[in-house]
C-alpha cells in the first residue's frame, strides 16, 4: 500500500509526457547519457614550454576564457614552427569543439571558432560527435546544473580540478533531435548576442563619458555659455600650480568647498525596519532608522578602500570607516563628487598596511574649479550620462536574467521550442 501511495505521489509530481532521471525531470523523448557518448575526442593541451612571439597561433590558457568565449586580447602567441614542430593533435582544437577550463577559474567553456590556436594543460578540449550540436553542447555545459556538478566532483585538496576521467563520465540529459538542439541553442544564442550588444553599448558609453569628464572637468573643454567673455572673444588660460586652467578658474583645497566628517558606529540606530541606507566603504551594509546626514554628499573611504568615492543625495549614516562630507554653498555638490573621481586617492595614502586616509589630507588637496554655475552646467551633463548608463545597466541585468532563465526551462525541457514541420 505505501508503495502505491509513494507511486501516485510521484505520478502526480511528474508531469505527463515526463520522466525522473538523475539530471532532474525531462521530456520522456530525451536522452539520458554520459558525456563521453557524444564526443569524439576529449583530452587537455601541452605541458611543455612554449616561446612566445609578437604575433602567431593563440595560445589558449583557462585565463584566456571567460563569458562564454574565447579572449584573444589576453591571450599570448608563439611561432608557427614551434606550433608545428612541439605539438601533437590533442593541443591543437578544431574548429566547433567545445573548450573547458580544469584548472584555475573552473568550468568557463568557449566554442572554437579560429583553428589558429593551440591550449595548454589547464584546458580540456571536448569535440562534439555527431549526435550533439556543437553550440547546444557548449550551451549544455554552461547550464547551472551542469555547472554545480562539475565543481561538485573537482578534485583537490587545496586548489580544485576538472578530470576529464570524471566529467566524461557525467550525465546529461539532452534531446536526441539534432533540429530540436539547434533550435534551443539558437535562442540561446539570440539572448547572448543581445547581452553581447549591451555590454558594447556600455564599454562604448562609458569611454565617452571618460574622455567628457576629462574634458569637461579641467576644462579644456568649456561649455558653449561660457566660452567666451563679455565682448564676445575667447576665453584663455593660464597657468597655475595644477598646470594649464581656463583664465577664469581658480585652484583652491577642497576644504574651500567642504568640511570633511567622520561616519560612527551604527549598532544603536540599525534597524530591520529603518529606511535610512547604512554605508561603508564596500556600499550599503544595512538600514537605520536615523541619519547622520540628510544633504547631498560626497563620501570617501577613511580605511580600507579608499580610492571609490561614492555621491549621495539622501539622507544616510556613514560607519566609523567612511567619511562623508558637508558641501559648502559655493559648490555644487555632484561636480566635487566629479571632482573626486579624477583623482588617484592611493597616493594619499598614509598606512604601510590598510590603506588610510585623513580628513585634513583629502581637505589640503588642490582642485581647479570654475564658479557654481558652471560646476552645475558640468555636473548636469555628466550625471546625464550618468543615467543613460544605470539604465544600460538595467537592461543588461534583465538580459541575464533572460539568459538564466531560459537555460532553466529549454535546457530542461520545461518549456519544448515549436519545430519546422517536415512536408
Amino acid at each position: 500500500m505505501a508503495e502505491q501511495m509513494m507511486q501516485g505521489a510521484a505520478d502526480k509530481t511528474i508531469p505527463e509526457g515526463y520522466k525522473q532521471t538523475e539530471v532532474g525531470v525531462i521530456p520522456e523523448d530525451w536522452l539520458v547519457e554520459p558525456l563521453e557518448n557524444f564526443t569524439s575526442f576529449i583530452s587537455y593541451g601541452f605541458t611543455n614550454p612554449m616561446p612566445t612571439t609578437a604575433s602567431g597561433p593563440y595560445m589558449i590558457t583557462a585565463r584566456d576564457i571567460s563569458n562564454g568565449k574565447i579572449q584573444y586580447d589576453s591571450a599570448r602567441t608563439t611561432d608557427w614552427s614551434a606550433f608545428h614542430k612541439l605539438l601533437t593533435a590533442k593541443s591543437k582544437p578544431q574548429l566547433d569543439d567545445v573548450l573547458l577550463t580544469k584548472d584555475g577559474t573552473l568550468g568557463r567553456v568557449a566554442l572554437v571558432e579560429n583553428e589558429s590556436i593551440c591550449i595548454n594543460q589547464s584546458v580540456a578540449i571536448l569535440r562534439p560527435n555527431k549526435r550533439i550540436f556543437p553550440i547546444f553542447f557548449k550551451c549544455l555545459l554552461d547550464a547551472p546544473f551542469y555547472q554545480a556538478k562539475m565543481l561538485e566532483d573537482a578534485g583537490g585538496s587545496t586548489i580544485k580540478h576538472i578530470y576529464i576521467t570524471i566529467v566524461k563520465k557525467m550525465v546529461l540529459g539532452l534531446p536526441a533531435d539534432l533540429t530540436e538542439q539547434a533550435a534551443i541553442a539558437t535562442a540561446l544564442s539570440d539572448t547572448d548576442a543581445l547581452i553581447a550588444g549591451l555590454e558594447q553599448l556600455i564599454a562604448k558609453k562609458q569611454a565617452i563619458k571618460t574622455a567628457t569628464m576629462q574634458q569637461l572637468l579641467t576644462g579644456r573643454t568649456r561649455l558653449p555659455q561660457f566660452a567666451l567673455r563679455s565682448d564676445g572673444t575667447a576665453k584663455g588660460y593660464k597657468t597655475s600650480e595644477l598646470g594649464q586652467i581656463p583664465e577664469d578658474w581658480e585652484v583652491v583645497p577642497f576644504g574651500n568647498t567642504l568640511t570633511i566628517r567622520h561616519g560612527k558606529n551604527q549598532k544603536a540606530v540599525e534597524s530591520p525596519n529603518g529606511t535610512i541606507p547604512i554605508f561603508a566603504t564596500g556600499g550599503q551594509i544595512g538600514w537605520a532608522d536615523q541619519y547622520l546626514w540628510n544633504k547631498p554628499s560626497v563620501l570617501i573611504g577613511r580605511k580600507g578602500t579608499i580610492d571609490k568615492p561614492r555621491y549621495s543625495d539622501t539622507p544616510f549614516w556613514t560607519v566609523d570607516t567612511l567619511f562623508y562630507s558637508e558641501i559648502k554653498d559655493c559648490a555644487d555638490p555632484k561636480f566635487i563628487f566629479y571632482k573626486f573621481c579624477m583623482i588617484d586617492w592611493m597616493q594619499y595614502n598614509e598606512a604601510s598596511g590598510v590603506p588610510s586616509l585623513n580628513a585634513s589630507t583629502i581637505e589640503r588637496v588642490l582642485a581647479s574649479l570654475p564658479l557654481k554655475e558652471e560646476q552645475t552646467a558640468i555636473a548636469t551633463i555628466l550625471s546625464d550620462m550618468d543615467s543613460e548608463l544605470n539604465a544600460l545597466e538595467q537592461k543588461l541585468a534583465k538580459a541575464r536574467s533572460l539568459k538564466q532563465g531560459m537555460m532553466q526551462q529549454l535546457l530542461t525541457g520545461r518549456i519544448r521550442l515549436p519545430l519546422p514541420q517536415e512536408a
